[in-house]
């Protein structure tokens, strides 16, 4: 029998993670702004389904996965990260069918806003604090009509996409590469196909399955892929405050292809969340990257920890450690 032994992280593994995490985001709002024309035809529900379907088709083309990857917890982990997934999908496009995109983005990050203030400790709940006062004047939530229901939406998106940062963590933890997802993508898919297929079937063109295809790849594909592999090098806490930046990335885009100008308070708001995500990338780092896993015969010593003599009895320790960000 053997058992994990963490070597210590790389040199700029957090570095890493936050790059994935903001490139992550640009291709969500790449897919957004480039969904206009399929919203309209699909509706919102019909567009999340579609994109999801045909990115669940792509996952399991390229990832083929194998029974024998899965443990019977590694694989439920999976299965609730698509019904996170499907839910953090669909809900919030009922949301933005509702309340405007503004309110909708900035009740939705109360989801991983609420983990980073949990996950976080002392000074570093600054950095979150400061992200949500900059969402708030980013989003600007008062100037849009409050429709109860739109926000109830929106607020169940904000607890499935807290659930999806959890499980994406404990996925890439357990699972090398992006296997989990050739789980949690069809997941998700079947799960949006029982509430949205029937209706957006007959709505189906040719030209909007072409273009249901590559918003996949740019929405949820590879935004999904980056992301699971950033959660493996930073911590939930510093994921849920570094999401913040993902209304500036919004702005910046709305700006360079939809020529909407912010005003000023937006501006403010773009600087504090620039601000809080610099902040928490100096202090991003997890305790050992998931990578760098190796399997150890109990009682031997490890290459990364010459003086360790009981591997076996240490390892749980750590692999709590690893999938908290903390120490226990």
């Amino acid at each position: 029998m053997t058992t994990s032994k963490l070597a210590p992280a790389p040199q700029g593994s957090a570095r890493s993670g936050t790059l994935m995490t903001i490139s992550a985001m640009l291709f969500v709002q790449l897919g957004l702004a480039l969904s206009t024309g399929l919203f309209e035809q699909l509706g919102p529900l019909g567009t999340g389904w579609i994109r999801l379907v045909f990115a669940a088709a792509l996952v399991l083309v390229i990832v083929r996965p194998r029974r024998s990857w899965f443990t019977r917890s590694s694989f439920l982990a999976c299965v609730v990260l698509g019904a996170a997934t499907s839910g953090m999908t669909l809900l919030f496009t009922l949301a933005i069918d509702r309340i405007p995109l503004g309110t909708a983005a900035a009740l939705e990050f109360l989801g991983p806003l609420a983990v980073a203030v949990l996950r976080s400790r002392g000074k570093a709940l600054l950095w979150p604090l400061l992200a949500a006062v900059g969402v708030v004047l980013l989003t600007e939530p008062w100037t849009g009509n409050i429709d109860p229901v739109g926000v109830l939406f929106a607020l169940a998106a904000a607890a499935c996409w807290a659930v999806y940062i959890l499980c994406t963590q404990r996925v890439g933890d357990e699972l090398s590469g992006v296997r989990g997802l050739a789980v949690s993508i069809p997941v998700a898919a079947v799960i949006a196909s029982i509430i949205a297929a029937p209706a957006t079937i007959p709505l189906l063109t040719w030209e909007a399955a072409l273009a249901g295809l590559g918003l996949a790849v740019l929405l949820p594909t590879v935004p999904f892929m980056l992301e699971i592999q950033a959660l493996r090098r930073i911590t939930a806490a510093a994921y849920g405050t570094l999401t913040s930046l993902e209304p500036a990335v919004a702005l910046v885009i709305g700006l360079l292809l939809l020529h909407q100008v912010p005003g000023l308070l937006p501006v403010v708001g773009l600087v504090l969340v620039i601000v809080a995500g610099i902040g928490v990338e100096r202090s991003a780092g997890r305790t050992a990257s998931p990578s760098t896993l190796a399997p150890v015969e109990p009682g031997t010593a490890s290459p990364a920890d010459p003086a360790s003599a009981s591997g076996a009895d240490e390892a749980p320790l750590q692999r709590d450690e690893l999938r908290t960000g903390e120490p226990t």
